[in-house]
């Protein structure tokens, strides 16, 4: 179980849009709307920021998909539990479908945070970390532009951790520590290395690192699917805190995003 002091669902959501940074930021209403290059779907979704019954909910969703339109994006929402009463329903009655059911993962950082000899912990992702992380099957050049982007514009401290094994890169993971919450994002195994623990090593290292930022909890967002990466977080001690899941228009035709 987790601990009755841990971080509720509006300090992890806040924690998300600062550890995932976009290059257009707005807000409408009670809902922040985020576009980046269209590549990870945090940093190019509209979500809200509070539960509260909102009366202009129909014209503000219109107003929000003209928006991406503008920008030549699929609009994009990002539903969870801070929604506003009714809000799955009307996209549902516009023809949304519901996507990507992601897991936030929470557990305290204490116990987890652990020294690996073999990582390697860098101020930005060089090529060996792009290489690892190009071997997950999330991964797409939009993406991957966004990543490299991304570096700059963090106002938090943020970390890329590379394992090595006979001088070769075998896992990778960034962490980024907000206060007292760390978020890490962009765990891979290169499939020869896979089932040999090396991914639970590398999220003990990115642990460590973040506790020594002075972060007391570690989360994660995995998509509900991926059976694997849950039994690895759960293995760790994270326990879910709660789920999201994407509203997006059937003829956009968005991709599976596989890590939330």
């Amino acid at each position: 179980m987790l601990h009755a002091d841990q971080p509720d669902i509006a300090a992890l959501e806040r924690a998300c849009l600062t550890a995932v940074p976009a290059q257009r930021v707005a807000f409408d209403g009670n809902f922040v709307l985020r576009a980046f290059l269209g590549g990870t779907g945090r940093a190019n979704a509209a979500s809200s920021l509070s539960p509260e019954t909102d009366p202009g909910l129909p014209v503000r969703l219109a107003r929000i998909e003209r928006l991406y339109q503008a920008l030549k994006l699929p609009p994009r929402f990002r539903s969870t539990p801070l929604d506003p009463p009714g809000m799955a329903a009307l996209l549902a009655s516009q023809g949304y479908e519901m996507k990507d059911e992601t897991i936030i993962f929470l557990a305290p950082i204490q116990g987890i945070a652990r020294a690996d000899i073999t990582a390697r912990v860098l101020s930005a992702p060089d090529e060996d970390w792009m290489a690892v992380t190009a071997t997950a099957e999330h991964q797409v050049p939009a993406r991957r532009a966004e990543k490299e982007r991304a570096v700059s514009m963090m106002m938090v401290p943020a970390a890329w951790l590379v394992s090595y094994e006979d001088a070769k890169p075998v896992a990778c993971i960034s962490v980024v520590a907000d206060g007292p919450l760390a978020g890490f994002f962009d765990l891979a195994v290169v499939p020869e290395a896979r089932r040999r623990g090396l991914g639970a090593r590398i999220t003990r290292a990115a642990a460590l690192w973040a506790a020594g930022q002075g972060a007391h909890w570690l989360w994660a967002q995995v998509a509900a699917t991926n059976q694997a990466s849950c039994a690895a977080q759960q293995s760790l001690g994270m326990r879910e805190a709660y789920r999201y899941v994407y509203f997006v228009r059937p003829q956009d035709k968005v991709a599976a995003l596989h890590f939330g």
